[in-house]
């Protein structure tokens, strides 16, 4: 049978131009100024770290000034702009996005995660980088870095690969390495489904975690203030909880496409003028909710 013609829809449109540029950093037009107090940030020193020991690694996003060719819109990267001049560089070498809103780029940005950061550690060592360089690039100490190389010992790759790319607490996987590997991905699908990846909250599933479902078949660590019965009202509770994500697990395929059906007809029907001004008569309390579905930036999950 053959193959349907490609029609427009089906192409992605390129979000960067093909190979990078080297630019003038003095041709780079700032959106916004980096303040005093940040150059004072953790943060700020870590970049100014990594750069001076390696280099840069994310080069800056820049957007062609339409009005001026000759110059470039900053997206993303002023604080690595920032310590450039710092240290008195004059070029970067930037990739160039055939995007030009700055506002749309960023809101798309995955920053690094702690299971990708400790991914690309091992890969660094890997290739023979010293951890001295290592740490310093971070701007953390060698006994931290060991921490970070050790992140994923003990832990299972399912719940790695579920926890892959969330902004996870470093303790958190201190409380998953206690528990069995069946518990661990449980847990990691019950920290997604929360949205919460502190070491509070995985302390608090480690504490509802039965017995037969921690390593060695011990005992979690009880906090202060808890009774017996309070950590076996947790583990049930956290049982229940665990019944309602399945089911709700089961179906949520089709409630997010009821959702994506119901905001697209809301919206169209609030583009009528007449039908609004009915329900602002008659229904105001219909409208209010009916404008609140339909204002829903995204249902994408």
């Amino acid at each position: 049978m053959p193959s349907p013609p490609t029609v427009a829809s089906d192409i992605v449109a390129q979000g960067f131009e093909d190979a990078g540029i080297r630019l003038a950093i003095s041709n780079i037009a700032l959106l916004r100024a980096v303040p005093d107090t940040v150059r004072t940030t953790r943060k700020y020193s870590q970049i100014l770290s990594s750069i001076r020991d390696v280099g840069i690694i994310e080069p800056p996003i820049v957007a062609r000034d339409r009005k001026n060719p000759s110059k470039y819109l900053l997206l993303d990267g002023h604080l690595r702009i920032d310590v450039l001049k710092g240290m008195g560089q004059t070029e970067v070498v930037c990739l160039v996005s055939t995007d030009d809103e700055a506002f749309t780029y960023n809101k798309r940005i995955n920053r690094l995660a702690i299971i990708q950061e400790h991914k690309m550690i091992l890969k660094a060592i890997e290739r023979g980088a010293p951890a001295s360089r290592i740490a310093s690039a971070l701007n953390v100490d060698l006994n931290t870095l060991k921490h970070k190389i050790r992140l994923l010992d003990g832990i299972c790759p399912e719940a790695a690969e579920i926890l892959k790319d969330k902004h996870v607490a470093t303790n958190t996987f201190w409380a998953l390495k206690k528990m069995t590997p069946l518990r661990q991905i449980e847990a990691a699908e019950l920290m997604i489904a929360m949205n919460k990846y502190s070491s509070t909250y995985a302390r608090a599933l480690l504490l509802a975690t039965p017995q037969s479902q921690l390593v060695g078949g011990g005992k979690a660590k009880v906090s202060k203030g808890l009774t017996d019965e309070q950590v076996n009202l947790m583990e049930r509770e956290s049982a229940n909880l665990e019944r309602e994500f399945k089911i709700a697990e089961q179906s949520y395929g089709t409630d997010h496409l009821d959702l994506v059906l119901v905001k697209g007809y809301l919206a169209k029907l609030l583009r009528n003028g007449r039908i609004v001004r009915f329900l602002a008569q008659h229904q105001r309390e219909f409208l209010s909710e009916f404008q609140k579905i339909a204002d829903i930036e995204s249902v994408s999950g």
